[in-house]
Order: structure tokens, then C-alpha cells, then sequence
């Protein structure tokens, strides 16, 4: 993958400081269930952290370069044991599935005129409004 400008880079380490860990690498290392998850991981979310539960450094940038080569993303920041690693979405499928034509739309029906509950039927006085009470004291 080609390198980022550092002005994307930059975005994408803003966008990454409030996502968690999806992925850890244990004691058994890089195996394929791992490189899978990594590459779901990317295909869903486009931007990813890794933990690498490993104390050597020197290990851990060999283990994120074979990430970066298997899966051909792009390294965006190594924080300790930390990987955020980024990959565009791959295109969507050309074929979008058949959708059921529209229902023709239904005449608007009348309105119907409702009464207004708060209003008195014709002839009966209205009562005057009820005032609230205030405290014992006032």
C-alpha cells in the first residue's frame, strides 16, 4: 500500500483516539485466525487498533510488518503495544438486489372534522378557569 500524506495521517490518528482494541495477538503469535480477524476487522470499520500482548519491541515491529504485508494496509501509529492500522472499504458489489416496485399511493382520504374536547358544546356556559393554590403560607 501506497504511504499516507500526513495530513490524512493525521486525521485518521484523531479518529482512532476513541476506538478500543478489536483484536489482540496473544502468546501464539500472528496465526491465520488472527490475520482473518484482523482483515474482517478492516473490511467493516476501515480504520482498526491491534494490541500486541508482546514485551520485546523489536518483535512487535516485525509482527505489525507482517500484518501490513499480509493484508496490504497502511501502518498509521504505533502507541507501545498498539497498532493502528487502516485499509480503504473495498468497493461495493455492482449487483444490487431486485427491489419490489412502489405501491401506488392511496387517495388522500377526507379529513374528518373532530370536536375539540376542551370547547363546551353550543348552549353550555363556559366554567371560569380554576386557579391554583399556591403554599399553606401564601
Amino acid at each position: 500500500m501506497r504511504a499516507l500524506l500526513p495530513s490524512f495521517r493525521r486525521e485518521l490518528r484523531a479518529r482512532a483516539q476513541a476506538l478500543d482494541p478489536v483484536v489482540a495477538i496473544g502468546h501464539h503469535g500472528l496465526t491465520a485466525a488472527v490475520l482473518h480477524e484482523i482483515d474482517v476487522a478492516l473490511n467493516a470499520h476501515e480504520l482498526v487498533k491491534v494490541r500486541a500482548f508482546n514485551d520485546n519491541r523489536d518483535e512487535r515491529g516485525a509482527l505489525l510488518e507482517r500484518i501490513v504485508e499480509a493484508l496490504d494496509c497502511a501502518r498509521v501509529q504505533t502507541i507501545g503495544k498498539l497498532f493502528v492500522l487502516w485499509r480503504p472499504r473495498p468497493p461495493a458489489e455492482q449487483s444490487e438486489p431486485e427491489r419490489k416496485p412502489r405501491a401506488e399511493a392511496a387517495p388522500p382520504r377526507p379529513r374528518e372534522r373532530t370536536r375539540d374536547v376542551r370547547r363546551a358544546p353550543a348552549g353550555v356556559p363556559r366554567a371560569a378557569p380554576r386557579r391554583r393554590r399556591r403554599g399553606a403560607g401564601q
